[in-house]
């Protein structure tokens, strides 16, 4: 693949956000999350939404790409990124469950779960190595003290 048409961890995301609305309407299996409950779903999309909002606004802050294929040119390390190494996924996961627990269906809890799966394969190990590669020492010493999720 090109380096300009590769998939981006948004394109993934929303598709399992379609899909798992998508499936909850076409085969929703069994409910297991009843009102009053399932209103906890809006802060977790609420917080994924925020902490997408933040960690996107401190790249453009710092003037560095978001874009996993590409070189960052600063290592982030305040704001959302002191407590978790991959806050847009993180958000981006919160997003996906806070939907799955509105909509209360089984088959809903399965798409934050492949979303975790590919970025783990697809998205982390690459990021990860670039990170490493472009700031070494200080890339080795902000993953002792900071965790890849939270």
């Amino acid at each position: 693949m090109k380096n300009g048409h590769k998939i981006m961890p948004t394109t993934y995301f929303l598709i399992l956000l379609a899909l798992s609305i998508g499936m909850h309407f076409l085969c929703p299996i069994k409910e297991i999350l009843y009102p009053p409950f399932t209103y906890f779903g809006f802060l977790l999309v609420i917080a994924g939404v925020l902490l997408n909002l933040w960690t996107d606004w401190l790249f453009k802050k710092v003037n560095t790409t978001v874009k996993p294929f590409k070189d960052p040119k600063v290592l982030l390390i305040s704001g959302p990124f002191r407590i978790s190494r991959h806050p847009m996924y993180l958000g981006m996961t919160s997003i996906l469950l806070g939907a799955a627990i509105i909509l209360g269906t089984i088959i809903t809890f399965l798409f934050p779960i492949i979303f975790l799966i590919l970025m783990e394969l697809l998205f982390i190990p690459f990021e990860e190595k670039n990170l490493d590669r472009i700031f070494s020492l200080e890339y080795s010493d902000y993953k002792k003290n900071v965790r890849r999720w939270i």
